[in-house]
């Protein structure tokens, strides 16, 4: 575990709900990478607590499909695999292409202006290069547009995909190379909301996706093959 894990202590809340969140946002940006062992004992003593809200957390990592139990071994970091990126992606695609459609109908005028600050804070966070940054930049553009559907269900939804979506964004949003066609993408997506060009926004929207998919595959098929050596 890198040293620049810390635990966020928040005094309004439970202290098994502290530590769930800390272990959550570890594994989300990579602190706690893929296929490490999570040894109750070591947990506890790095965060300063006894081992049950360790085992609470992580069951509860568990459930959300962050976390795998390996007999003989115990818990682990779920590995990002192929197959568990394709079944959020694909359903992310299609939500993000409605909500950029419903955002053409939908969307205020101080939305856009949110939209298009967004868009700026977006670039001058690629140009940190500060991958924790520039993931939170994104989320905040995103979650402007889903907004301003209006639509609570399908608010829902998308917030419901947000932290399994968080984890292969971040994997995207660490190879630099992606910067410049992310930038291109957003300013793509926001131009055709202003002008109500829903069949542009709605391609924009899952070539968007298409791209991040694509570049997560060849990573994760680096790091495949780099283990087998």
């Amino acid at each position: 575990m890198q040293e620049t894990f810390q635990t966020n202590m928040d005094a309004f809340l439970p202290l098994r709900d502290v530590v769930f969140n800390t272990l959550r946002q570890a594994i989300l940006i990579g602190e706690l990478k893929p296929g490490e062992r999570l040894m109750e004992l070591h947990l506890a003593e790095r965060l300063g607590v006894s081992r049950t809200p360790i085992r609470e957390a992580i069951h509860k990592l568990e459930r959300e499909g962050l976390v795998t139990i390996v007999p003989r071994r115990g818990a682990e970091v779920a590995q990002i695999t192929e197959k568990s990126m394709n079944d959020v992606l694909e359903v992310r695609r299609a939500l993000d292409a409605l909500c950029v459609e419903l955002a053409c109908d939908r969307i205020t005028e101080e939305e856009l202006a949110d939209l298009k600050a967004a868009c700026d804070r977006f670039e001058q966070c690629v140009r940190t290069g500060d991958s924790k940054r520039i993931a939170q930049a994104d989320v905040a553009l995103h979650d402007i547009i889903v907004r301003a559907t209006g639509n609570q269900r399908l608010i829902q939804l998308v917030n419901n995909l947000s932290e399994q979506m968080y984890r292969y964004r971040f994997e995207y949003i660490k190879d630099s190379s992606q910067h410049k066609t992310l930038v291109e993408e957003h300013r793509i997506i926001y131009q055709s909301i202003v002008r109500k060009d829903k069949k542009t926004a709605a391609e924009a929207a899952r070539t968007h996706i298409d791209n991040q998919e694509k570049a997560i595959i060849r990573q994760i098929r680096l790091d495949r093959a780099d283990r087998a050596e």
